[in-house]
C-alpha cells in the first residue's frame, strides 16, 4: 500500500541570474494535498462528444511489450486495460483479472482469476489462452522490455478457460505489481498472429476504447469499443491525444478550451491555471523520478571498443558529481516548491522507504573538486549531458549546468526531442543522459530493471554480483520490512557507485476543462480517461 504523503519542498521562487544558483535557506514547505480526481463521472453528465487531451510528448510504440515511454501508457489505458491497476490509495486491485494471486509452494506458483464477460475489440475471445500467450511474449520476445519485471518464471499456462497458472524458479513478490502496468496489458492472440511486430502501429486489446488512427508527431485518434464488457459506463465517443511538447502551449490551449484534459503541466503554469476560470487540477505525488544516467560501456553504439572517459572508469568523478549537486536548492529555485529533490528510486512515504532509501547525498562543492584531483581529473571536467527539450528539464538542466560549474565540471547540454532521446539511451549512444522513470508500486520496478546486469533498462552498463544479488533478494523476499532493509542496502550501494544519479521526484500535474469530469491521476503518473464525460451544460 502506498501511505499518502504531502510530497513537496520549500517554495522560494529565487532567479535565475548570472548563471548562478544560489544555495537557499528553506523555509517551512507550503501544503500541497494530493487531488487525485474521481475517476468516476459525477451525475448531471452528457452521453457522447469528442474529448481532446494535450499529450506532452510522443508515445512510443504501442505495443505493452517493446514500449518504454510513459506516454504510451497514458494511450494505452483506455484501449488495453490491464490484468491488475492501482487505485488512488496505491493499493493493487483487480482488473481484467477478478481476484489477487492465489499464492502456493512456498512462493514458486500463483493462480489468478480472470473475467468471463471481456472481448478483445477485434471480437475475439478475452480468456487465459490470451493471458498465456501474451505473458509468453513478454518473456520470449527479443526486443521485450517485460521480461526482467516479470521475474523468474519457469511456465504460463492456462489451467480452464478463465484460469491462469504461472510458476518460478525462485519465490518473486513484485509479480502482481508488473502486472498492474504494461507487464499485464494482454492484447489480441489474432492480432499479434496476424499482425507481429507491427501489432504497435494498430494495437487490440480490451478497453472502454479502441484506435481508430495515428498520425506521427500529430495525434492519435480512439473511439469507443460498443465490445467492451462495461461499455453502459462509457460516455466519450471518441478520444484524440494531440502532440503538444511545449507546456505554455499546453497550458494556453486548456484555458482557451480547444483541449480538454493537459499532461505535465508545469510548475511556472499550474497557480495560474488553479486561479482560471473555467479550469480544474489534478496535483498527485510521484512514485518515480528524475536522473542523470552515467555511460560506463566500453563501447560504442555499435559494439566496437573504445577508450572510456573517465567518468565511466573512476568512481570518484561520479561521486564528485553526484555531491556537486544541492538537490534541495535547485529543486525549489527552478520548480517553486512543487517537486522533491530525490537521492534514489525508492519514493518517501512508501512502505519500502527506509532512512538508507530516504538519504540525500550531502552538498559539498569543495569536497567534490579534491575528488576530481585525486582522480587526475582535467578542472573543469567536462561532460556531455543529453536532455529532453522540454521547458521544464531544459531549465532544471541549465540550473545544474551553472551550479557545477562551482565545482569543477563544465556541462555541455544537448537539448534532444523525447523520442529521439529514448533511442540515444537505449543504443548506448551519450556520455551522460537527463530523463526520468514514472515510477512502479513495488520498488522492484524502479530498481532492478535498472541496475543489474543486462537488464533491459541498464542504460549505463553497469554490471556487479553485489548489485545484482542484493535486487533479486529483494525480490525474493516476502516480508516487506525485510525488502525494505534489503533496498536500503542497494540504494547505499547506488549511491556509491552512482552509476545513476537521482535528482528529483515530480509531481503530475494536470490540467482539465471544468465541464469535464471522470478523469483520474494516481501515483503511476498516468492519466486515466477511460470513464470520462462532459457534464451536461445546466450543471455548469
Amino acid at each position: 500500500m502506498l501511505r499518502r504523503r504531502t510530497v513537496v519542498t520549500a517554495g522560494t521562487a529565487a532567479l535565475l541570474a548570472a548563471g548562478c544558483v544560489p544555495r537557499q535557506e528553506l523555509e517551512a514547505p507550503p501544503d500541497r494535498p494530493n487531488v487525485v480526481g474521481t475517476g468516476k463521472p459525477m451525475s448531471g453528465i452528457r452521453e457522447g462528444g469528442d474529448l481532446v487531451m494535450a499529450l506532452s510528448s510522443e508515445p512510443d510504440r504501442l505495443d505493452p511489450t517493446t514500449s518504454s515511454s510513459l506516454y504510451t501508457r497514458y494511450v494505452m489505458q483506455p484501449m488495453c486495460e490491464k490484468l491488475y491497476d492501482i487505485d488512488s490509495e496505491g493499493e493493487i486491485v483487480p482488473m481484467l483479472a477478478t481476484e489477487l494471486p492465489t499464492i502456493e509452494e512456498g512462493g514458486l506458483s500463483l493462480t489468478f482469476p480472470l473475467r468471463s464477460d471481456a472481448v478483445f475489440s477485434d471480437g475475439e475471445p478475452f480468456n487465459a489462452a490470451a493471458v498465456a500467450a501474451m505473458l509468453t511474449r513478454h518473456l520470449t520476445h527479443e526486443a521485450s522490455s517485460r521480461k526482467s519485471e516479470l521475474g523468474p518464471v519457469d511456465t504460463v499456462e492456462a489451467v480452464d478457460e478463465h484460469t491462469v497458472k504461472v510458476t518460478f524458479s525462485a519465490p518473486f513478490s513484485p509479480f502482481t505489481a508488473a502486472l498492474a502496468d504494461r507487464a499485464g496489458m494482454i492484447l489480441s492472440p489474432k492480432a499479434v498472429e496476424e499482425m507481429g511486430d507491427d501489432v504497435g502501429n494498430h494495437p487490440v486489446g480490451v478497453g472502454a476504447f479502441r484506435f481508430v488512427r495515428r498520425v506521427p508527431q500529430t495525434s492519435i485518434e480512439l473511439e469507443r469499443d460498443p465490445l467492451y464488457y462495461d461499455a453502459d459506463n462509457v460516455h466519450l465517443d471518441r478520444i484524440t491525444y494531440r502532440i503538444m511538447t511545449d507546456a505554455n502551449i499546453r497550458a494556453a490551449n486548456v484555458q482557451s478550451g480547444d483541449v480538454h484534459v493537459a499532461d505535465s503541466i508545469s510548475p511556472q503554469d499550474i497557480e495560474v491555471l488553479e486561479a482560471a476560470r473555467g479550469v480544474t487540477t489534478l496535483q498527485v505525488g510521484s512514485l518515480g523520478y528524475q536522473a542523470l544516467t552515467i555511460n560506463l560501456r566500453d563501447t560504442d553504439p555499435d559494439g566496437n571498443p573504445i577508450d572510456p572517459p573517465l567518468i565511466a572508469t573512476d568512481p570518484r568523478v561520479r561521486q564528485a558529481l553526484s555531491i556537486a549537486l544541492d538537490r534541495e536548492s535547485l529543486t525549489n529555485t527552478v520548480f517553486n516548491g512543487w517537486y522533491t529533490p530525490a537521492g534514489s528510486p525508492i519514493a518517501p512515504g512508501t512502505p519500502f522507504s527506509t532512512p538508507e532509501s530516504d538519504h540525500l547525498p550531502a552538498y559539498d562543492p569543495d569536497a567534490a573538486r579534491t575528488l576530481l584531483a585525486e582522480a587526475g581529473a582535467p578542472i573543469p571536467y567536462p561532460l556531455q549531458v543529453k536532455v529532453s527539450n522540454s521547458q521544464d528539464a531544459l531549465r532544471y538542466a541549465q540550473a545544474m549546468q551553472a551550479q557545477l560549474s562551482q565545482a569543477g565540471f563544465a556541462l555541455s547540454l544537448l537539448p534532444t526531442e523525447y523520442t529521439a532521446i529514448l533511442d540515444a539511451q537505449d543504443r548506448g549512444d551519450f556520455e551522460a543522459v537527463q530523463l526520468g522513470w514514472s515510477g512502479r508500486v513495488d520498488p522492484h520496478g524502479n530498481a532492478y530493471n535498472f541496475w543489474t546486469t543486462d537488464a533491459s533498462n541498464n542504460y549505463s552498463g553497469y554490471s556487479s554480483p553485489e548489485m545484482d544479488d542484493l535486487l533479486t533478494r529483494g525480490a525474493e523476499q516476502t516480508s516487506i520490512d525485510d525488502r525494505a532493509a534489503t533496498y536500503g542496502e542497494a540504494v547505499t550501494l547506488m549511491q556509491e557507485v552512482n552509476a545513476v544519479i537521482y535528482l528529483y521526484r515530480q509531481r503530475s500535474l494536470t490540467a482539465l476543462s471544468s465541464d469535464v469530469t471522470g478523469v483520474a491521476t494516481f501515483a503511476d503518473g498516468v492519466v486515466r480517461l477511460s470513464h470520462a464525460a462532459f457534464l451536461d451544460e445546466k450543471e455548469n
